[in-house]
């Protein structure tokens, strides 16, 4: 009797585990809000967003997996019978679809008034259900692609695709008609961002923004237990008293241990209308990694500054560089300004953190992103 009633146990709980994943596949599917392809050749899946939680899987090179969640970097995602979190800078975001309540795809709106031609300027550009940055996106448009707007509200344009979708996008990113072009079929932005290069960068206003704080500690190393928030408080003030040695109006976005909303940083950058955006990061992962990395969002309007941030760490500092990357963070992505993200170090990495810890080595990563920025004005 007593082993009929272990065999049921036994029964029972693996009906519930199958059960459990299939719930769990089936709430990723009703929750997911994007897909994304994986970059990386084999990209472990934890149970948590942090490098120490288990594994629970991994995915292969290319694959598409749907994206429901984000935490400090990490990306919820959903492949088959596996849901779980993986580093988000190994994912490369793909267009978000939009559907109803009812899973129909949402009708395009009759234009109240009469509509004029225009073509979006960026690489990128989220197509929102309404006009703000709160509202969900319902795709994403590529450079080149033509709009028909509809109707405005203050920096937002109600905007309508070729094939019919209909939502808001932000007026700076999309060009006006053939008809009030430059006469030679260029199309001119209807607000356009002045990175002022080719004067040097004396007088120009950079936003360096120390990532997380307060409550949001950001990685903590795994030897030591350094808080990524103090390491980048303490790097973009080097970086700020270095950028007022040259000449630069240097703008922080938290002076001290607090956790600004990203928002408030993107608005901060927007507002001081800044020449460009740097945001300072130290990094982590579950592979035995090493070495600096940058990112950027759009091509256009990003990928120089990266680049010239890029070649000044990789010559500068003993912690070798990854390269620049496509990275889909809210500061970068959101941000009508020249941004970068620049990740600092693994502080997952014994060694790393090491390095890392000290002033000479923050120093050096101060002077290197004052250098890249003044080779990006003096191109």
């Amino acid at each position: 009797m007593k082993l009929f009633w272990c065999k049921i146990a036994v029964i029972f709980t693996i009906a519930f585990n199958i059960a459990g994943l299939y719930a769990a596949a089936a709430y990723a599917g009703e929750a997911g809000t994007g897909s994304a392809k994986v970059l990386a050749t084999s990209l472990t899946v934890r149970s948590q967003p942090d490098g120490e939680s288990p594994a629970i899987g991994s995915l292969k090179n290319n694959a598409i997996v749907s994206t429901f969640g984000e935490s400090f970097g990490w990306i919820q995602v959903a492949y088959g019978r596996t849901t779980g979190w993986v580093a988000g800078y190994y994912l490369q975001m793909l267009d978000v679809d939009t559907p109803d309540k009812q899973g129909k795809a949402v009708p395009a709106q009759t234009p109240s008034k009469p509509s004029s031609r225009a073509e979006v300027l960026a690489d990128l550009l989220h197509m929102r259900k309404g006009p703000g940055m709160d509202n969900p996106a319902v795709r994403i448009l590529e450079l080149g692609n033509a709009l028909q707007i509809l109707d405005r509200q203050n920096d937002w344009l109600q905007a309508k695709t070729a094939d019919g979708d209909t939502g808001w996008v932000l007026a700076k990113y999309v060009g006006e008609p053939q008809s009030q072009s430059n006469g030679q079929g260029q199309v001119k932005a209807l607000s356009t961002t002045d990175k002022g290069k080719g004067k040097g960068i004396n007088g120009k206003v950079i936003v360096i923004d120390p990532g997380h704080g307060g409550n949001d500690s950001g990685v903590i190393g795994k030897k030591y237990g350094t808080y990524e928030k103090s390491l980048n408080l303490s790097t973009a003030r080097y970086v700020a008293d270095k950028l007022r040695e040259a000449g630069a109006q240097a703008v922080l976005t938290r002076e001290k241990d607090e956790n600004e909303e990203l928002s408030a940083r993107v608005k901060i950058s927007e507002s001081k209308k800044a020449d460009a955006f740097v945001s300072v990061h130290y990094n982590s992962s579950p592979k035995p990694v090493s070495g600096t990395l940058t990112f950027y969002y759009s091509k256009s309007k990003d990928e120089s500054l990266a680049r010239k941030l890029e070649a000044e760490l990789n010559q500068a500092l003993e912690l070798k560089s990854n390269g620049i990357s496509f990275g889909d963070y809210h500061v970068l992505r959101e941000n009508g300004r020249p941004s970068a993200l620049v990740e600092l170090g693994f502080l997952s990495n014994p060694k790393d953190e090491a390095i890392a810890r000290t002033s000479a080595y923050q120093q050096k990563a101060a002077e290197a992103i004052v250098n890249g920025l003044k080779a990006y004005f003096n191109d």
